[in-house]
């Protein structure tokens, strides 16, 4: 076929050899499958932003880290350097998430190399080595999508160990390889401690993954995996071999209101005393005594 524009600099590089055929294209990005040597890959080209269907909302941007203080104004200006950095920065996420989530034992792409906006990548395969389905694209008896549920919450607690939320997280954005399921898609993860949308986010790629497995096995719809393991985490207890049950109670105690009230009363009356010592002690400080006149002298 003919070779993408995009990625004919990876040719000229040596990263790639041959673009046998495209595989996919989703909202933000084409992939294709590739010839790197005697090894068959995929790469994942990103789109333009005006020709991307998936917006780079503000919660998603939140916590990010930029390299410099111009770079910020820039992007939050929105000059034409600025959207060019954004779009560098929104690109090397998933880069960035890919090879910390493999560093950790994620079952995500093992990712090869990043030049000009093209991720090259493992190309997940199915037991007959043809591309790997979707989970949307398959069916599943109870007890696999029992089994498949309880290993993406262990990834996604493996995930969240690691600082990260995957933040779109659905059946869409998983394949199911050989070994199981392998978590796709990641350029809008987000940083659990610094993003104040992570906890929602992850309620979120939970509950997707529950009603997806649920269709196959209905029990798995009333289970609340993310508020467990989202309390583990900002206690510190987050673990990857925590113990989940996927039970979780609300703390349905009634606030002391009276008891906040007087808490509030109490500083405020520390306080007062405190600047009322405070002005008696500069009362009773001796005033400075002006120098007499020099004919008194």
């Amino acid at each position: 076929m003919k070779t993408p524009k995009r990625i004919e600099p990876l040719i000229e590089d040596g990263l790639v050899d041959e673009v046998l055929r495209p595989l996919m294209s989703g909202k933000e990005a084409a992939v294709y499958v590739v010839r790197c040597g005697n090894q068959v890959r995929c790469a994942k080209v990103y789109k333009e932003a005006n020709k991307r269907s998936f917006r780079q909302a503000a919660e998603y941007q939140e916590g990010r880290k930029v390299r410099n203080s111009r770079q910020a104004r820039a992007m939050a200006k929105g000059s034409k350097y600025g959207r060019k950095e954004a779009e560098d920065a929104w690109q090397n996420a998933e880069v960035a998430a890919l090879f910390r989530l493999a560093g950790a034992g994620v079952r995500v792409p093992k990712p090869y190399d990043f030049q000009d906006g093209v991720l090259l990548m493992e190309l997940v395969t199915d037991a007959d080595g043809n591309a790997a389905p979707r989970l949307n694209d398959v069916h599943l008896e109870a007890d696999q999508a029992r089994d498949y549920h309880r290993f993406v919450i262990s990834q996604i607690v493996l995930m969240l160990c690691s600082g990260l939320v995957h933040g779109d997280l659905s059946e869409f954005n998983v394949l199911l390889g050989p070994d199981g399921p392998v978590i796709i898609d990641l350029p809008q993860a987000v940083d659990a401690a610094a993003n104040n949308h992570a906890f929602s986010m992850l309620q979120r790629d939970v509950s997707n993954m529950a009603h997806y497995f649920g269709r196959f096995a209905p029990e798995l719809k009333a289970t609340r995996y993310a508020q467990e393991m989202w309390a583990l985490y900002e206690a510190g207890d987050l673990r990857p071999d925590s113990p989940l049950t996927g039970l979780f109670a609300e703390d349905e105690q009634a606030a002391d209101v009276a008891g906040v009230m007087r808490e509030i009363d109490a500083a405020r009356l520390d306080d007062a005393r405190r600047r009322e010592a405070r002005a008696e002690a500069e009362q009773a400080q001796p005033q400075a005594q002006e120098p007499p006149p020099p004919w008194l002298r």
